[in-house]
Parts: C-alpha cells; structure tokens; sequence
C-alpha cells in the first residue's frame, strides 16, 4: 500500500498532480475506514500514507510547507487526526534521535514545530515523545528539570497514604466496623444492610477496603455457623476473586514462620468454606499453603524407607544386649510428629464442611494414601462416608432388633448426594473408601456398615440374576472395596476377633477364586504399600517366630492364644511363617494343628490360600536332590495338609481344584496332597504293607472295612467326611479328578517320565494308583447312589471319550452297578411280597435282576476291545469278571470273628477299669454291644449276598468261555485282559483273581483249563516282575502266593487233591510218553504228576528270580525280593531252591549295601525271612516222587516213565506233557531198594555238579538241561521231543558208554579236586573222553565246570541241578547232600548200575570200577607232574603200581562190606516200620543214617589224594580191568562179607599211615 500511497511518480510530479492526487487518496481512505456498525475508524491505511508524507518531509523529498497543508486540509476529514500524528512523530522520533545523518534529525525538529500547534496539540506531543524531543522544540525548559517534578509527581500519587490501613490510624471507624460486623444476625438485618453500612463506613472514616475485607475474614472465623450471612456479605463486597485469595493467602502466610502459632482450625474451616462456594480458587490459595508438594513425597519416601530398614532390624539376629540397647534409642528418636501442614488442615475442614470434590483434588496432588495417614482427616472422611451412606443403611443394613444412633445429614448443599440405592454407592461411596484405604481402622463402626451393605446387596445380587447387567457396577466396586479396604484394614485393627467373623460374612459370598485374589494381594502386596503396614508386618513376624520358637506339646494351649491373636489381624503373615517352619520340621505339624483351634473362620479360609500358595511356589524344587523320590517339604506340607483339614471346617473347593489344574498340566507330584486329604478325611488308608488280617477285612462289609482293614481307627471322621464330600459335589470335581487321576498313570510313563529317574516314574506311578483306589473308595462310601451315578458316564464313554483304562473304568462303575442290581432285586421282591417266595424264587429274582443291569454293560464292553477277543472269552465273563469284588465272593468269617473277639475284650476291660465313671461305662458298654450285633447283621447280610452271586455264576458259567477257540488260546485272553491288568490293581484286586480262578475250577467250567492257567502265571514270571512298580510287583506277589496257596494246598494232601481235583475239566491233561504206540487222549492228572508239575512251578520260579536278580538292574531286582517276601509262606518249599536263592540274594546284600540302601534293606529283610524258614524246607525227593513210576496204559491211555529225577512235564494246552528224560531202559523193572539207591546217587551229583552254562539247550542224544542260574542251578528245558520206539535200542549201548564215562571221569576230577588243584585240569581227559564214547563237545565243558563246584561243595553244601541224575541225559538233580566220600559214591553206583542193568549187572558195575580207576589215575597226570624236569623214576613207577593195586582191593573189600551192612540194615527197618510208611519216609531216614558215614569216607578221600601218579590207561585196558574186576566181584561168596567188614578200620589205618609217608617223600 505504500507504493499506492505515495509512489515515485507522485514524487516525481508533486507540485503538478501529485500533491492532489495523494490528498484525494488520503480522503478516500479515511472515508473508507469509517467502520459503520462500531463507529470506528479502522485508519491503518491513512496512518501509512500519513507516516509516508511526513519521512519524505524529514528525508527532504518534500516541503514542509506542503505537507502541513495537506495535514490541515485533513483535519477537517477525520477528528482524531492530531492522535494519529502523535503516533507518527513518536516513531519518527525514535528513528532520528539514533540517526547519524544531523539533518534529517533537523528537518523533524522542523517539523514538529510546524505541527505543534494547528495539527497536534502541547500536550499531546508532551505523553508520547521524548524527553529530549520536548527539549528540543521548547515545550519544556531543562530535561533535569523536567525529571525532578517528574519523581515528585508520582510518589506523591502513588505513595502518599490517602486512607487508614491500621485500627490506631482510625480507631473510631475500625471500632464501628467490628461493631457492625459482630452484631446479631438473627433479626431482619441481611448482608445488604451490612454493606451498606460497611460502605458508609469506609468512605467516612476513610477506611482502607483491604484491610476491611480482613476484619470481615477475621468475624467469619470467630462465626464460622453464620456461613451463609458471611458469604453473601463478601459476593457482594468483592468485585475481584484474586483480592479475597491474596488476603486470605496473606493470612496463612502469617502462621508459616517456625516461631508462629499454629495455624486455627478456624481458618481452615473459612478456607474450606470459600473454596467450597468457589469464592477462591484451589489453584490460587494452594500456592500460598505450606509445605510444598516436593517436601511432601521427601518425607513421604524417608518414612517408608526407614520403616523398611526398622523391618529389617528386626528381623535381623541380634544379641540380646546390643538388642535392648537399640530399643531404647529407636524410644529417643521416635518419627518426629508431622509439622503444621496447611494443606492436610485444609483437606480435613474441606471434607468436615462436605467439599468432597476439593479434598479429593488435594489427595491426588499427594502420594497415595499420605494425606489419610493423619488420623484427623481419616476420621474426616468416615464422617463424611457415614453421612452419605445413612438412609441406605437405615433401609438394608441394621440387624434386626438393634436400633442405632442416626447420622444426622450435612447442611450444605454443596456435600455428595446421600445415597438411597445400591446403584448410587459407586458414584461417591466407593470413591471414598479407595481414598480411605486401610485407615478405616479408624472407625470400626463405619466398618461395620460397609460389610453388612455388602451382605445384603450379595444376597440381592444372588436373588435377582436377571438384574446383574445393572447391578455389576455395584458388585465389582464392592470386590474393589474389600479387596483395597476392608481386609488391609483388618491387620491396623487390634485383634478385633468379632470384625473379622463380621468381615467372613461378607467374604463368604465371594467364590473362592475372588477370595484367594484378594488374599493375596492382601498378603504380598498391601503391606507394601503402606508404611504402617509395613512396621506391623515386621512386628507380627518378630512375634510369630518368637512363638514358634517355644511352642511344645506341652505349651500347646497358651501359645495356641498368642497365635489367635496374632491371626485376628495378619492371618498371611503368620501363616506364612508357620508354613515355612512345618516345611523344614515335621515334627512342628501336630502342636501347630493343635493350636490352630482360636482361630476365626476368616483365618482358616486365609490358611487355605496359603498352603495352596506354598504348594504352588515355583522356586521350590518338589524332588531331592537323587531326583528318584519327592522332597521332604512337599511331603511334610501334605501332611499337614490332610491334619489341617479333617480337624478344622476348612473349604476345600480350593486345593482340590488346585489339584486339578496340576493334573491338567501333566504334574503328578501334587496327587500326593490329594492322597493325605482324602486318608485323613475320610480314614480310607492306601498303605503299601497291609497285612493279611487286613486284606481279609476289605472283603467284609463296610464296618469291618472301618473297624479292622486299616492300622488306625476311623474315629470321628464323620463331619470331615461328608465336607469333603459335599466340597466335591459342590465344585463338580468328583468325575475330573477321577479321569485326571485315570489317565495321568499312562501320562507319567509316556510323557511326564522321560527324563525321570525309574524310580521316580514308579512312585509317582504307584502315587497315581493309590490315590485313585482310594479317592474311588471314598466316593463308592460316602456318596449317594443318585450322586454317583449323575457324576459318572457310562462304560464305554468313560474308556472311549475320557480314555480312561478298562482297569480304571470298571473299578469306578462297580459301586455303581452293584448298587443298581441291589436296587432291581430289592424292587423285584417288593413285587413277589404277596405270594410266598422260596430261596430258589429269590435267586432267580436276582439274577434276573442282574441281567437287566448288566445287558447294557455287556454291550458298552463290546466296543472296548476287537471283536476277535469275544471269540476266546463271552462279553458276559468280562463284565462278570470286573463287575464283582472279593465282598460277592466270599465271606471273611474268621475277620469277623476276631473283630467280635476284640469287642468282647473290649467289654471285659471296661467291666474291671475301676477309674472309670458309671456313665461312661454304661456307654462304653452300650457302643461295644451295639457294634457287635451290627457286625453280626452284616456278616449274615454278606452271606446271603455271596449265596446269590454263586447261583448267578453257576447260572452263566456255561456260557463263559466259547468252544470254538483253543484253551491255549482263551488262557491267553483271561490272562492278558482280565488277571494280570486286575491282579496289578489293587491287593484286595490280587486275591480276587486268584479266588476268582479257584471258583471257575470248582465250578467245573466249561472249555476252561486250570491246570493250564496255573502253568501259564507259573511259568516266566520274570517279564510280569521286571515291568512293575513297586506297588504292582506287591499285588503280584500277593496274587501270587494267594495262587500257590491253593497250589499247595493240593499238594499237600492226596486226599484233598482228589476231592477238588479228580474229575474236574481243568484238570483234564495229555500225558506223552515216548515208545511206539503212544497216544495223546485226554485223561486225568493223577496226584503223583501233579506233585511233579508242582516241582516244576517251583523250579521255574527259582529260574525266573534269579535271572532277575542277576540282571543288575534296580527295579528287577527289587520287584524280586517284594514277590519274594510276599511268597515266602508257599515258595521255596524245597531245600536247593532256597539255598539257591539265599545265595544270590546274600550277593546282592554284599554288593548294594554302600550302593543303594533301599535294595539292601529288602535283601536283609528277605534273608532273616529265608533263614527262619529254612527248617520247613524239604528234600527234593520229599517234595516230589522221584524214583521211575510204571504207570498202567489204562491209566494214562500209554507208557509213561518217570525217571529218578522229575520228569521234564510240560503243560499243553489240552493238559500236561510228560515226557521221561531218564534212560530208555526204563523198560525194565526195578527193585525199591534201586529207586532207593538212584535217589542218593542224584543227591551226590548234585553236590559234584556245576553247569557251565546258564541257557538251555539239546543234542540229537538226548535233552539236557543246562539252563543254570549263575552256575548253581541248571535248568532243564521245559518241553522234550519224545524219542521213536525205532532210536532206543540203538542209543541203549551209546548211553550205557557215556555213563560209565561219564562216572569215572567225575571221580577223576573229584580226586584232583581233593588234592587241591583249583585249576581246570580235566580239559585233556575230558576232551579225550569225548572222542572216545560218543560225547558231545557241551558235556565236556560241563564236567570242567564240575570240578569247580567240587571245590565249594567241601568247604558249603551246594545246589545244583544237573542235567542228568545218574550219568543218563534229561534228569535232575536239585538237592543238597552232604561231603560224601569217593567209596561211597562207587559203592551206591555200583549198586545202582546193579539195580538197573540187564542180567550181567556184576560184569558192569567191575568194569565201571575198573573205568574210574583208570580215570583217577590218569587224572593225576597233570601239566605239573608231567613236566620234563622232573620224569618218574621206575622205582616210583612200582611204588605206585603197588599202591594202586592195594587200594583197588581195599576199596572193593569196602563196597563188599557197605552192602552187607546196608542189607542188613534194611531188612531190619523193614521189620520194624509200620505198615503205612512210604517209601519217601524211607529214603529219607535211609539218607540220615548214610550221612553218618561221610566221616570215615572224607577221610578216606583225603588218602587217595596223595597217591602215586599212574599213566594214563587206555580204553582197551579199561574194558579189559572192568572185566577184571567184574568177575572177581562175582566170584566173591557172600558169606565172607562179614569178615571184610571187620577189616575196614585196618585198611583205613594203613591208608593214613601211606598218606603221611608219602607226604614227606613229597617235600624232600
């Protein structure tokens, strides 16, 4: 615009056009900029064309003449033209009086001057320019001057007092003012009036407003109740709000100095009375108030931190006297009082007057909570919480008949709404109580109302579910409100035991989730952010640990007080101490449990929480350090728990779902809280070792079950029962648990054990098992039948949908269908009651009964397992089999009659307690008696009961077990899908199975083999050992002895066997006998082959516990000594097996002792077990008749031989295979007195024999059995090939060579054996013996392991079993013998072979004696003797031929005599023995009285130890000395035996004199 103002060519031509061009311009602006709706001038544009004109002046571009022209012709166009010039020269003053250029700054002089009068007035120009300017052009004379009058003038206007600011200055208008101020306001006089006077008064006298204004704040203070006169006075006095907020800021000042007074609470309440009429602004006083915020949180921050170090100290271990010296300075230099803080004054008199809304912006420029810290504004706002909370409480909260002393409202109006509905607490209410937190404690009563508002809007919450949509502000502000304010609050109160019962009740109606919530931030949280909290926190813990430090037995009930109080107020903290305390001394948890009884109800549910809490820490570790078994915390915790819970009314709906969850995460290790709850609850024990009177109780009824299965009593158990049963109801967990607990066996071994130790896995396996059997039993017991069967599925959703195991399943659904069939029968009679119903009648009600019940069953179990399962066994048998228990089968009389005993005893001790009170005793008695009438009920009850189930089975057995199918076959079934999965379950489940397989066989079942199902559980017990628990491997050996006792029953007896045995089906067996023409026709087992296949379990057990414990693995070798113990009534029964096991297990107890404890305590145990059995023992020939049986063919439907030893028998699967292994001479007849001599000559060769393998294994010859257990037992194989009628003549000579051979080359090794050599010596000879009579490359090494054996056998008995009993392949041997001599070895050989042979038996037994003559002496030929260095000279040579010569007759002269004298001997037992003895008797008193003569026989072996060395003979000259001697023994008349017998001590006397002799010519 300023090149349109006054633009170069205007310049240019000004005299011309420009001058009237620039003028006609300057009126059109300043007509245009008229603003015609204000009536305003907008001149910006003429005072830029007015500033342009008069700098052209200055700068010389134009005239000044001119100029001032055109500046008078405009002064006729705007009035105001003289201010828009001042401005212009102001400027233009400004910008020439800096200016170098002298002329310019001349020119505006100039100019000025020109203006002065016309265009701008004197005193215009005198405002705006300056001083110098106003010099320059004579408007004033000297600038000092000027600047004197100019100071004079304003402190003369501005400082010159021109009204009274102090009462002195004006007594009588300040006295008039006080006078009007503080008359009485009750009459007609309002604020008006008063001002109106106040104005006279201070325009008469001159009075200063300001200080008027502060004698009307000082009379509202004195008359704070006329509030509302003194508000309306000072609305109207002020005009401006910051001049009421200086002076009252000034009068807070006043108070601020260390040596002032204390502020009133006076100017508090006038304060708060402004604020609240918002007179003042917050904002504008809070700056006046001190101290300021940042000393606030300072202080705020030191306190907290020195309560933290004081928590410290106090935990700290400190001595006793640096302690108290402490204590005295922590009294000194206590926390200073708070100082005179205005800004808490004044938040007190704003919530006293109801300005909530101010006091709450001062809290929130505060730290949390500070400002309530002082008990005066605490005490505030529960005044004003009681004010607001008045009519809802009157209406819904005062209990019935307490009457209560009314809040009386606020006057202003300005206070929050009172609240008449739930819906209006969260608008002030709940805001209030945040505010307040846990200063609460300050008023108990306001308390008090708060809980019983909160129980009755529960109640309405819970009433009304269809208005929770409204209501759920209310509820979660409640949940805050308890969460932040009561229960903090509780632990400021002083053991106030009745406000925590009145708090339960409100906390109570929370589900347990919300509860625990907030007790943990009760506990972990709250006491940190409050520094009080914090002091008492560390107050209660030194108290706590101080009591758990004295708390006995003894003291229980004073501490149990101490720790009630304690309770009431910090039940978290305490707890948490005690928690800590249990977990490290387990001998703590009974007097804890015990002085847990004053707490409140408040307490226990906190007590809960905190175990759970513990239970859950994630930074303990829940196994040892081994990892193979749960740590001592967890374990004592547990324990704990379950005493915890069964004495006080504790909910449990928490820690069972506690353990749920732990079960859905795959944690197994918490089942054991589970397991102490429901045992201590219920008084359902699941004990490892439960004894045999026990096991018989489980059978019985329910009160014989309490009162005689379980080692403790189950007394009072009662109430814990049925809460734990309806805590279980209530959370919906019965079922959950069960399935969790069904499924988590199977998770422990496939996914939670992966990295486990095995022990772990099996205890946590076990842990699992046990805990669902007895949380199964609980529910069975305590539960009602509708509950049951609503809480549970049926089978084939349980197995197909839950996955539950078939085992499992069944064990949960039996109570169930027991009861349902109860129920049918029970509803079936009540439909016969008007006709007569027989017994018979009733059984067939019941099994009616049964049919309608379990029809569904049986097709639910079609679907578990493949249809081709259902062609062995019926679907029937399955569910018959899993549905019933040991209470269906049998009933537990003697349990019930030792129960019945130990009342009776019971009655006979109170009758003599003296000390006893009449009234108790009457009671006493009455319980005893009442107990055993019941116990007589229930007992008949269980009878009749066993009676039905009987007729059902007897009803459906003939259906059982399908035709169609082999009994291999359905033996494989049964066992696989109903014994071994039920006899692992439980040890009531063992004895049912064994029970249950003895009433098939009584019941004479269909296409069932007994004997067949006994053989297979006998057989290999091996896998089913090494693939168990610990638990398992303790029901197996229960099931096992329960089947061996009815095993030996049997066997004990003939009598017995054929009253329960004889006739029955599963005793049909095939017995295979080799020779022509033999048959396999089913037939009978007689009582002889059974005593033998009886052997045979027995023996294979010994293989299978052995190869167990030989395999140096830690669960095989305990699962053997568990079966083992468990067993040891009916197994060993014989002499060598218990000596073989006593061996291996002494091994095992040598080797684990520093290695693993556990092993070696269960291999100490079992040994003292053994070693007191040892005299119950029997010989192997005892146990079994040994000798060759000659059986009719019309018996056994063909020939069957049974050797000396047992016959190898084998269990098919149409019955029992007995195939003879002895020689195939058993044709021929043989005397008692050879049966005799073969079963001494088997006891001999055991104690000579040692296998030198331990697999089994078979020649084309024969089948040896050289399976041996670490070289003590040798094992023959359990199934033969029979040999053709064609092959046995031709092996008879071949056998006759080998057995000879055989013999001698035993004795030839015993020699080297009893002169000392331990090496294996026998190689050569043994080898050479081989290729000479046919003898396989196995034997040999065999007989070099004999000589091994022949060593130990002289210093321990051994026990061997040896392939072949007498030199014959396929015999055993397994009994000890004592040392026997090498003559009396011969002497019974020869006697056997004599026995034996066909007619030339004399020829045989000389040229048998003269074989092992050659074979002894070329046994002394050994690598020592026949070394270069020291050849035989030929006088030795005769030596020796000599001595040989003479022993060989002394020795036959000995056997001569030995015959004689047993001859006689026999004959004389034979007259003096009853008729009824047998030949076992015999045999075994005939073994007695030959052990007599060992003495003189080891003797006698000692001296042919030392005799000369011999070549070796050739087979030639054995044969031709065997005939030799042969005939010389027949020659010899047996008159003469007498005479010989005469001569035995002299031979013996000369033999030791050669001994010595030759023993000295030795060491020269």
């Amino acid at each position: 615009m300023a090149a349109v103002c006054l633009t170069a060519d205007n310049l240019k031509n000004w005299e011309k056009s420009g001058k009237s061009d620039f003028l006609k311009l300057c009126r059109s602006l300043a007509h245009q900029d008229v603003d015609s709706l204000a009536g305003t001038s907008n001149n910006k544009d003429l005072r830029r064309a007015l500033y342009e004109l008069c700098l052209q002046v200055v700068k010389g571009g134009i005239r000044q003449d001119s100029a001032i022209k055109i500046l008078l012709e405009l002064g006729d166009v705007r009035r105001d033209l003289s201010t828009v010039m001042a401005d212009i020269l102001m400027l233009l003053d400004m910008d020439t009086i800096s200016h170098e250029d002298k002329t310019q700054r001349e020119r505006f002089i100039s100019l000025v001057s020109a203006c002065m009068p016309s265009v701008v007035p004197e005193h215009v120009l005198k405002e705006r320019m300056e001083v110098d300017s106003l010099e320059a052009v004579s408007l004033i004379p000297q600038v000092k001057v000027f600047n004197v009058k100019y100071v004079k003038t304003k402190t003369r206007i501005f400082y010159k007092q021109q009204k009274f600011n102090l009462l002195r200055e004006e007594s009588e208008g300040y006295a008039k003012l006080v006078t009007e101020l503080g008359q009485d306001m009750s009459g007609a006089d309002t604020s008006k009036t008063v001002l109106e006077n106040i104005k006279s008064l201070i325009g008469c006298f001159n009075l200063d407003p300001n200080r008027v204004l502060d004698i009307i704040l000082e009379s509202f203070e004195c008359r704070p109740h006329l509030h509302e006169f003194y508000i309306s006075l000072l609305k109207s006095y002020m005009t401006e709000p910051s001049t009421l907020c200086h002076v009252l800021g000034f009068k807070f000042q006043f108070y601020q100095d260390e040596s002032a007074e204390k502020t009133p609470s006076s100017l508090y309440k006038v304060a708060a009375l402004l604020l609240q009429y918002q007179l003042v602004e917050l904002e504008a006083l809070y700056a006046h108030l001190l101290p300021s915020d940042n000393d606030i949180n300072e202080k705020h921050k030191r306190d907290g931190l020195e309560a933290r170090q004081q928590a410290r100290k106090m935990s700290m271990v400190i001595l006793s006297d640096k302690k108290e010296e402490e204590k005295e300075e922590d009294k000194d230099t206590k926390t200073e009082q708070q100082g005179d803080n205005q800004k808490f004054g004044l938040c007190e008199a704003l919530l006293r007057i109801g300005d909530w809304p101010h006091a709450q912006r001062i809290m929130t420029r505060l730290p949390h909570h500070v400002a309530v810290e002082q008990r005066p504004i605490a005490a505030a706002l529960c005044a004003l919480i009681h004010a607001t909370i008045e009519p809802l409480y009157r209406r819904v909260g005062v209990p019935k008949g307490a009457k209560g002393r009314p809040v009386p409202r606020l006057d202003s109006e300005q206070a929050p709404r009172q609240v008449h509905r739930y819906t209006d607490l969260p608008r002030d209410v709940f805001i209030m109580l945040q505010n307040l937190g846990p200063h609460l404690a300050c008023d108990t009563v306001l308390m008090a109302k708060v809980i019983r508002i909160g129980k009755a809007f529960m109640k309405e919450w819970s009433e009304n579910p269809d208005r929770k949509a409204e209501l759920s502000p209310v509820f979660y502000g409640l949940l805050t409100a308890t969460d932040e304010v009561l229960l903090p609050t509780m632990s400021m109160l002083d053991t106030n035991c009745c406000m925590s019962e009145e708090l339960w009740s409100l906390v109570k109606t929370f589900p347990y989730e919300y509860r625990y919530r907030m007790y943990g931030q009760w506990k972990n949280q709250a006491y940190a952010l409050h520094t009080q909290l914090i002091k008492i926190k560390a107050q209660t813990m030194d108290k706590t640990k101080h009591i758990m430090k004295r708390l006995t037995k003894e003291n229980i009930k004073p501490m149990g007080r101490l720790i009630g109080k304690l309770s009431h107020a910090n039940p978290g903290v305490l707890f948490e101490i005690i928690l800590s305390q249990i977990q490290r001394y387990d001998n703590l948890i009974n007097p804890v449990v015990d002085s847990l009884k004053y707490l409140t109800t408040l307490s226990y549910d906190v007590l809960a929480y905190c175990i759970i809490e513990a239970l859950a820490n994630p930074e303990k570790e829940r196994m040892k350090h081994d990892d193979t078994t749960i740590s001592l915390w967890l374990q004592s915790l547990a324990s704990f728990c379950g005493a915890i819970f069964r004495k006080y009314p504790i909910e449990l709906t928490g820690l069972l779902q506690y353990v749920a969850n732990q079960l859905k995460a795959g944690k197994s290790y918490d089942l054991l809280i589970l397991k102490e709850v429901v045992q201590k609850m219920s008084g359902i024990e699941i004990t490892d070792e439960i004894t045999s009177d026990q096991l018989e109780a489980l059978s019985g009824g329910e009160l014989l079950r309490a009162e005689g299965a379980y080692f403790g009593q189950i007394r009072n158990t009662k109430k814990s029962s049925q809460r734990l049963k309806d805590a279980l109801l209530e959370s919906e967990l019965a079922l959950p648990l069960s399935m969790l607990m069904a499924q988590q066996k199977n998770h422990v071994v496939f996914k939670e054990g992966g990295e486990m130790h095995l022990k772990l896995v099996g205890n946590l396996f076990d842990q699992c098992q046990d805990t669902l059997v007895q949380f199964g039993g609980f529910l069975a017991t305590q539960l009602s039948t509708e509950d049951y069967t609503k809480s549970l599925p049926p089978l084939d959703i349980l197995v197909s949908t839950y996955h539950t195991p078939p085992d499992a399943a069944f064990f949960l659904s039996r109570p169930m269908y027991a009861h349902s069939i109860n129920t049918r029968y029970d509803e079936l009679k009540k439909a016969d009651k008007g006709s007569k119903t027989s017994s018979s009648q009733k059984t067939q009600r019941y099994i009616q009964a049964v049919s309608e019940v379990t029809s569904p069953v049986i097709e639910s179990a079609r679907v578990i397992h493949p249809p081709k399962v259902w062609d062995d066994i019926s679907p029937q048998f399955y569910v018959t089999f899993w549905s019933l228990n040991m209470y269906d089968l049998s009933v537990p009389s003697a349990a019930y009659e030792k129960e019945t005993q130990k009342l009776k005893s019971q009655l006979s001790a109170i009758e003599d307690n003296r000390e006893l009170a009449q009234s108790k005793k009457k009671k006493e008695k009455e319980r005893c008696v009442a107990l055993m009438d019941k116990l007589r009920e229930e007992e008949k009850k269980q009878q009749d009961h066993c009676s039905r189930v009987l007729a059902r089975l007897k009803h459906e057995k003939d259906s059982w077990f399908m035709s169609r199918s082999t009994k291999n076959e359905t033996i494989t079934q049964l066992l696989q899908l109903c014994i071994f999965p039920r006899c692992l379950f439980t040890a009531n489940d063992a004895v049912y199975c064994a029970k249950f397989v003895h009433l098939i066989h009584n019941m004479k079942t269909e296409n069932f083999s007994s004997l067949l199902l006994y053989d297979r559980v006998f057989s290999d017990t091996s896998y089913m050992v090494a693939s168990c628990t610990e638990s398992e491997a303790r029901c197996y050996g229960r099931f096992l002895a329960a089947m061996l006792e009815t095993v030996m029953r049997w066997h004990s007896d003939r009598t017995i066997y054929e009253k329960e045995c004889w006739g029955y089906p599963g005793f049909v067996t095939v017995l295979r006998a080799s020779g022509a023409g033999s048959s396999s026709k089913a037939d009978q087992l007689d009582y002889e082959n059974f005593r033998h296949v009886c052997h045979k379990w027995q023996f294979k057990l010994t293989r299978a516990m052995v190869i167990c414990l030989e395999s140096q693995d830690y669960v095989q070798i305990r699962n053997t000594l568990i079966v083992l113990t468990k067993i040891l009534q009916y197994y060993p029964m014989v002499q060598n097996l218990a000596l073989a096991l006593e061996r291996r297990v002494d091994k095992i107890r040598q080797e684990e002792k520093e290695k693993r404890p556990d092993i070696y305590a269960l291999a100490m145990g079992y040994t003292g077990l053994l070693k007191g059995k040892k005299a119950q023992l029997v010989p192997e020939h005892e146990f079994h008749l040994k000798e060759k049986l000659k059986v009719s063919s019309k018996q056994q439907n063909g020939p069957l031989s049974i050797s000396g030893s047992s016959p190898n028998l084998t269990v098919s699967a149409t019955g029992v295979s007995s195939t003879s292994e002895g020689s195939k001479e058993s044709g021929s007849s043989e005397s008692g007195k050879g049966k005799q001599d073969k079963e001494e000559k088997s006891k001999e060769n055991m104690a000579d024999s040692k296998p030198s393998s331990s697999s089994t294994g078979s020649s084309k010859s024969s089948s040896t059995g050289k399976s041996a257990m670490n070289g003590d037992v040798a094992m023959p194989s359990s199934k033969k090939e029979s040999k053709q009628s064609s092959e046995k003549t031709k092996d008879k000579e071949k056998k006759e060579k080998s057995h000879n051979g055989e013999k001698s080359h035993k004795e030839s090794k015993g020699h080297k054996e009893d002169r000392g050599h331990k090496e294996d010596k026998g190689h050569k000879e043994g080898k050479g013996h081989k290729e000479d009579k046919g003898h396989k490359e196995d034997k040999g090494r065999e007989h070099r392991s004999h000589s091994k054996e022949r060593e130990k056998s002289h210093r321990s008995p051994s026990v061997t079993s040896n392939g072949s009993g007498n030199g014959k392949p396929g015999k055993r041997s397994t009994e000890a013998s004592p040392r026997t001599s090498d003559s009396e070895r011969e002497h019974k050989r020869r006697k056997e072979e004599h026995m034996s042979s066909a007619p030339s038996a004399t020829s045989a037994v000389a040229a048998k004696d003269a074989l092992r003559a050659e074979h002894k002496e070329a046994s002394h030929k050994s690598p020592r003797y026949s070394s270069p260095a020291q050849p035989m000279t030929e006088k030795e040579k005769k030596r020796a031929s000599k001595e040989r010569e003479k022993g060989e007759r002394d020795r036959s002269k000995e056997r001569d005599g030995e015959k004689r004298r047993e001859s006689k001997e026999h004959r004389k037992r034979k007259s003096e023995e009853p008729p009824s003895m047998t030949e076992f008797q015999e045999s075994k008193r005939r073994k007695d009285e030959d052990k007599g003569k060992s003495g003189s026989d080891s003797r006698r072996s000692s001296q042919e130890k030392d005799k000369p060395r011999t070549p070796q003979t050739t087979p030639k000259l054995s044969s031709k000395l065997a005939k030799e001697s042969g005939e010389k023994v027949k020659k010899e008349p047996k008159d003469k035996e007498e005479k010989r017998s005469s001569k035995e001590k002299k031979v013996e006397r000369k033999e030791e004199k050669k001994h010595s002799s030759h023993k000295s010519e030795k060491k020269r």
